[in-house]
């Protein structure tokens, strides 16, 4: 067997791909850049976890600060509001990213994600600047940059490169040193365009007529929803503030340059909880969801170790925030570094308040206790799906060489999108006969597979792929004394138990 190559997302995409999980989209016609597709592995992964913040959030929910249960209620809203709504939220007008194309290579990047510095060398016992050059924002941004500068160096005549002592975003640079960046991908100095906003929405027209009156927009966060629909729910249901209201669905920006797998594409899913409360109160409920957000992230089974919180700066809040916090993680691309993963947010009561005066509907809350009126301020805790599916994708990957498929899913069970094997040893001497009743009633409980092809070594090693935590296998020992083999994946130890026992087993082993 030889040796894995390759970085381990460039493995982990591979694997993903190679076993089910997700596959780039529309594939065959060469794929759409910031677009996947989730394979049945992908689509019973992501339901699993989406299952289990569904659960923790809407169905069961955390007793609050003074030990009482919270009270949090789902919806779903559509994907396409009316386009007045994005006029009021800010994101027409607001919703922006930098853009820069480069007229050498003629590719297009965010202009805060291009990293600079300049190039300086020491030669004939002088130091030289040789100008700047940019590479993009990443866990390779030295190495990339030292391959490059040294080059240059040698270019212009040698000497010794000095390693810089800092990298500065494009979009921070003096207007007359942005003019003299080499771009990450070019040649020549000074082919980068001036930063643009690019607004991330996307566009589409709703009737038949294709004009200014008919365009609306693909929702790019699932929270405007919620707060069209707050007074709604607060009329529907039995619900007092403070209370949440819960949503899972598809949110879509077009993002300028979709990176890192699923990390940051144009299509994704998110699971937000608007929580509604008092002004008073928001600093009690912004802690209470900080360590409820973390704590559900570690019951996934993510290391602590490579999890903390971020306090956003004040030039990074959005302009309807008062204050946010980033759950973040170190995923591969990131290391040593982390990434966001979910934003905590304080967002005042800057939606329900702008709403009100655009649609001129009455969206205060009347408080029966204290006979007064109020609008109340929001804590969000809002978290991508599809990340969650990465990072679990990143914890479970695992590589032991001295097993036939030297790589494996490690997946606490509770996720793993298939939970067991059921495998005759062979096609015959009445052993699928016995397999069959089994695989049966494990399927009632759990997604599980029934195989007979190929070498039992190489069934064991797909299920290792796709994360299964047990594999049984019925043999000639079964049909003399009634027991089968169960195989841990982890460990790959091995032991018997007697074939009734089989969902026993399982319903021991998975909580369920």
């Amino acid at each position: 067997m030889s040796k894995l190559t390759g970085s381990v997302m460039d493995r982990l995409v591979a694997l993903c791909k190679r076993r089910g999980f997700v596959y780039p989209a529309s594939g065959i016609y060469g794929g759409i850049n910031g677009f996947w597709d989730y394979g049945p592995m992908g689509v019973q992964l992501k339901n699993n976890v989406r299952d289990h913040w569904w659960r923790a959030m809407v169905e069961s929910p955390p007793l609050g600060p003074d030990g009482e249960p919270v009270s949090i209620v789902g919806l779903d809203s559509s994907i396409i509001q009316n386009p007045k709504t994005w006029v009021a939220s800010g994101h027409v007008d607001g919703f922006n990213d930098p853009m820069v194309d480069c007229r050498e290579t003629k590719s297009r990047y965010r202009a805060d994600q291009i990293m600079c510095a300049e190039v300086r060398r020491e030669k004939g016992g002088e130091v030289q600047s040789l100008g700047w050059m940019g590479v993009l924002e990443g866990e390779t941004v030295l190495d990339d940059f030292t391959k490059r500068a040294a080059k240059l160096v040698k270019k212009t005549g040698g000497g010794e490169l000095i390693a810089p002592d800092e990298f500065t975003e494009f979009t921070q640079l003096d207007e007359s040193v942005r003019s003299t960046v080499i771009g990450p991908d070019a040649k020549e100095a000074g082919t980068l365009t001036e930063p643009r906003d690019f607004n991330l929405m996307f566009e589409t027209f709703v009737g038949a007529i294709r004009d200014d009156k008919a365009k609306a927009y693909l929702r790019p966060e699932t929270a405007q929803g919620i707060f069209l629909n707050y007074k709604n729910v607060l009329d529907s249901m039995r619900v007092k503030v403070p209370f949440g209201i819960a949503q899972i669905g598809k949110a879509f920006r077009n993002e300028v340059t979709p990176r890192n797998f699923i990390f940051r594409s144009r299509e994704f899913e998110q699971m937000e909880m608007e929580w509604f409360c008092s002004e008073e109160e928001v600093p009690k409920w912004y802690e209470f969801w900080k360590e409820q957000r973390m704590a559900w992230w570690e019951s996934l089974g993510v290391t602590k170790e490579r999890l903390r919180f971020r306090d956003h700066d004040s030039n990074e809040l959005a302009h309807y925030s008062d204050a946010c916090v980033d759950v973040e993680y170190i995923y591969p691309f990131t290391a040593p570094d982390y990434g966001e993963l979910e934003g905590i947010a304080h967002r005042g009561n800057y939606d329900l308040t702008t709403h009100a005066k655009h649609s001129k509907a009455k969206l205060e809350y009347f408080d029966p206790e204290t006979n007064s009126r109020y609008m109340p301020h929001v804590v969000e805790p809002a978290a991508g799906l599809t990340r969650a599916v990465l990072v679990l994708l990143c914890e479970a990957y695992a590589v032991d060489e001295s097993r036939p498929s030297p790589e494996l899913l490690k997946f606490p069970p509770q996720f793993a999108p298939i939970k067991a094997g059921i495998f005759p040893l062979v096609a015959k001497d009445g052993m699928p006969e016995i397999a069959r009743p089994i695989y049966e009633d494990v399927r009632k409980r759990w997604p599980a597979q029934f195989d007979v092809k190929q070498s039992i070594g190489k069934r064991y090693a797909r299920m290792d792929e796709v994360g299964a935590p047990y594999c049984f296998t019925i043999d000639g020992e079964t049909k003399e004394n009634g027991t089968v083999t169960v195989r841990d994946r982890d460990t790959g130890a091995q032991e018997r138990i007697d074939k009734s026992r089989v969902v026993e087993f399982l319903t021991d082993k998975l909580g369920a």
